[in-house]
């Protein structure tokens, strides 16, 4: 009987403000789904950063006597250089590539969709490298000042600080999404409020004639607790299906080519549900803790 009377003045209570129903479930579901893409951007950001780090290496560019002199690295500045390289704490691998070679990566894989780049390195002359592995990326930059200036090293090239900058791009769509999700959560903030306000008010004659006969100060208050966590838990279900729908008409549209061409590892619906998992309780406990301090401060029937 109880519940049946508690289930009845919530649906009541939400029927009677129903435009400001409506209003606090699409507040909701947009701050929800701006806190939902600041989560992914850091998941893309976080696998993003370890997709290349996996990939990372340090190129050591040798110079031109020994790219023209020495194709398998058999003599000693060169094998020098690569066994010193080996001796390194951390190093994981050091690979050799003579010119014929780096001109075959660049035809094969680097330029393989631009045909005429491709022609132009096969008739270029490129350096000889020592590529580098090591366990954890950032020791890269001392392998960088220790071997830049060694006999025999042209440049060095480290791609760390690339990765930094695609990551501190999505650090950037994190903050700007965070961002927005703070003000729509102010906004949602003073929507519950008020729901819940006009609420209390609408039903003040019921809520003293439940207290005259004995009904506790939570009981005649946990309608209105449980609209602010209904119309809550309705705009969490909208900010799921807008993250679930934003992936293959957003996401996927926008880097579908460098997903499948695997320069960014792709979002998948693992990382949506994850997302999910965390936004949805969010914007219900959200929602009561607001509701709980409206009724506990302003609402004194």
């Amino acid at each position: 009987m109880r519940l049946s009377f508690l289930f009845g003045e919530v649906s009541e209570g939400l029927r009677r403000n129903i435009t400001m129903t409506i209003a606090m479930i699409l507040t909701t579901a947009v701050s929800l789904t701006m806190l939902g893409g600041g989560l992914l951007a850091v998941r893309i950001a976080d696998k993003t950063e370890q997709y290349f780090l996996d990939r990372l290496e340090v190129r050591l560019y040798l110079t031109e006597e020994i790219s023209a002199t020495d194709p398998d690295c058999s003599q000693p500045l060169c094998s020098g250089l690569a066994a010193d390289l080996k001796a390194t704490p951390g190093v994981v691998s050091v690979q050799f590539l003579n010119r014929d070679d780096a001109v075959r990566e660049a035809k094969e894989k680097t330029f393989k969709d631009q045909p005429e780049l491709a022609q132009y390195v096969s008739e270029t002359p490129l350096p000889a490298s020592l590529r580098v592995k090591m366990t954890d990326a950032s020791n890269y930059p001392a392998i960088l000042e220790e071997y830049s200036l060694r006999p025999g090293v042209g440049t060095v090239r480290n791609d760390k600080d690339i990765v930094d900058r695609l990551v501190s791009l999505f650090d950037g769509l994190r903050n700007a999404a965070f961002g927005l999700a703070v003000l729509q959560a102010v906004a949602a903030i003073m929507l519950i409020a008020n729901m819940v306000q006009i609420a209390a008010f609408t039903r003040r004659t019921e809520v003293g004639i439940m207290r005259l006969v004995g009904a506790t100060r939570w009981y005649t208050q946990l309608p209105f607790l449980l609209e602010a966590v209904v119309a809550a838990l309705a705009g969490s279900l909208l900010a799921v299906i807008g993250l679930a729908l934003a992936r293959p008409l957003v996401i996927d549209s926008a880097l579908g080519d460098l997903f499948d061409s695997k320069v960014f590892p792709r979002i998948t619906g693992e990382d949506i549900a994850t997302t999910a998992l965390v936004i949805a309780p969010v914007g219900i406990v959200f929602a009561a803790i607001t509701a709980y301090a409206t009724l506990r401060y302003y609402v004194r029937e």
